[in-house]
């Protein structure tokens, strides 16, 4: 990971990115046609979709969740430089990547001091030709091949010791070939132990009933998840 400092405001590039400040500044972003969508999924804050070059990435900002979310919106206490989200989660991702997991790749983070605290954004590449697992859902039934698939590689996931601090079926995207899982903030590695391993897999199963008081016409059975615990067992052939 590289760094550049100008004032108050730090960059970050993960390896073998030349980062450019401009990628932080949406009105620049915006006058120069960079901007070519946005996410709006279920009402949150949305992440700009970018086309850098000849790249596609994903600017996202970091908002507080919950309650405190409501009070203050995207203001955090300085910890120090590398104790930040962005910092701790454009390291995660490069290891991850290392690791040859299905990752969206890091490309750069914006850090920036104001008072006592910070606030902040990151760039990933964009993964193209994917939808989230909410999106696949509305547009018909998984089979059971593919929830083999998705139980396997959290699997692969988990035996890597990779804890994801939300893992909902939002954060899952997947096209015709893989799946794959995004948003890492607050994620670490872990020594493997089956008592977060199982919460972690307790709260996407909670996401997907979740979601289908939410969404009408949710393709999804709340028996399929025993499709996904056999390929997490590695019972799928």
């Amino acid at each position: 990971m590289q760094q550049q400092a100008q004032g108050k405001v730090t960059l970050l590039s993960a390896d073998g990115v030349q980062a450019d400040w401009r990628w932080f500044d949406r009105d620049w972003l915006m006058q120069n046609h960079h901007v070519v969508g946005h996410s709006s999924a279920s009402g949150r804050n949305p992440a700009w979709f970018l086309k850098l070059d000849e790249r596609r990435a994903v600017l996202r900002h970091y908002y507080r969740g919950g309650l405190p979310g409501k009070v203050i919106k995207d203001w955090y206490l300085w910890p120090g430089l590398e104790a930040t989200r962005p910092f701790k989660e454009l390291a995660l991702l490069e290891q991850l990547v290392r690791l040859g997991l299905p990752v969206s790749k890091p490309l750069a983070a914006r850090v920036e001091r104001s008072g006592l605290g910070y606030r902040a954004d990151l760039i990933t590449e964009q993964l193209c030709g994917c939808q989230d697992l909410v999106g696949a859902l509305t547009q018909g039934e998984l089979p059971k091949s593919r929830w083999f698939e998705l139980g396997a590689l959290l699997r692969r996931f988990h035996d890597a010791g990779v804890y994801h601090a939300d893992l909902n079926a939002r954060n899952i995207l997947l096209d015709e070939n893989q799946f794959f899982l995004i948003d890492f903030d607050r994620g670490e590695l872990r020594q493997s132990e089956a008592s977060w391993q199982q919460a972690n897999l307790e709260r996407l199963k909670r996401s997907l009933h979740k979601e289908m008081g939410r969404v009408d016409g949710l393709h999804w059975k709340p028996e399929q998840w025993q499709h996904l615990m056999e390929g997490y067992q590695g019972k799928a052939g």
